[in-house]
């Protein structure tokens, strides 16, 4: 009977607590996540993944969907597209893919990842495959930002399940995101000054309608609109065990600008030999 009734206030009492210390408490703090994530992203070795796409184009939304087989060093990248088949070895090739396109003309194609063919009105190439180049565009806007305003920038909202995933939520606002006058440099190109300044270089893209793709160049001079950051804000999903990114959705002043999504993720898988060659038994090179 005492037993019984000592549960009984033990139950009431918890319940007269404030909530907030009922609410569960993150494992570690936003900046603890980040600097997680960047160190298992520098470990990566390999991975393995389906990658879902959405973009903003030309005359709308893409979408696409590939299986990735990347490894970092060497790096060496396959990619399967709907019965399309990419096989990237750095170093080889003279640095182009091979391109299995899966119907006409019906011959494998040697293809630069920098070239026309290859980008189609994408927002990435296969040099930014991985998570490096994700990792490095974050570590930008944290240098950028002063540590004392850390919080006015990232916020870590929750856990949530994403993709099959246990994720922390990240958000980050770049509350300052802008667009801002650029003056071209000799040898500059859209693709080089993006590069420079960590931001897309669709973005430069859309906002000077007189270029017609990336390729268009640039004189010395000339003065083009290029955005102060890479977006306007990003929904960010750390994977909790793995800590690399599971989901990153990313906003401008337009709205949504790109989302990808990582399903059935391998981190370090083990790879067979030749499965980056172009006679590896399941391939069609």
């Amino acid at each position: 009977m005492i037993l019984l009734f000592l549960r009984l206030f033990l139950s009431i009492s918890a319940l007269s607590l404030p909530f907030v210390i009922l609410q569960p408490k993150h494992d570690f703090t936003c900046e603890e996540v980040l600097e997680k994530s960047f160190k298992a992203i520098r470990e990566v070795k390999s991975l393995k993944y389906h990658l879902k796409i959405i973009e903003r184009g030309k005359k709308g939304f893409n979408h696409y969907e590939s299986a990735v087989k990347f490894n970092k060093n060497p790096r060496q990248i396959y990619l399967y597209i709907k019965g399309i088949e990419v096989l990237y070895l750095e170093g080889q090739n003279n640095n182009k893919a091979l391109v299995n396109p899966g119907g006409f003309p019906y011959i494998t194609l040697n293809l630069d990842p920098m070239g026309d063919l290859m980008r189609q009105d994408q927002h990435h190439t296969l040099n930014e495959m991985g998570y490096d180049y994700f990792s490095s565009v974050i570590q930008q806007t944290l240098r950028k930002v002063d540590r004392d305003h850390f919080d006015e920038y990232f916020k870590l909202v929750g856990e949530e399940k994403v993709n099959n995933r246990l994720c922390y939520k990240i958000i980050i606002n770049n509350k300052d995101f802008s667009y801002k006058d650029y003056t071209v440099q000799p040898g500059e190109s859209i693709t080089s000054i993006a590069r420079k300044f960590f931001v897309s270089e669709y973005m430069i893209l859309e906002r000077n309608p007189k270029f017609k793709d990336y390729f268009d160049p640039l004189k010395k001079g000339q003065i083009i609109k290029v955005p102060n950051s890479y977006c306007r804000s990003v929904t960010l999903y750390i994977d909790k065990f793995y800590f690399v990114p599971i989901s990153v959705r990313v906003i401008d002043d337009k709205g949504l600008f790109e989302e990808y999504n990582y399903h059935f993720l391998q981190v370090n898988p083990k790879f067979e030999d030749g499965e980056f060659t172009r006679n590896y038994k399941d391939y069609k090179f």
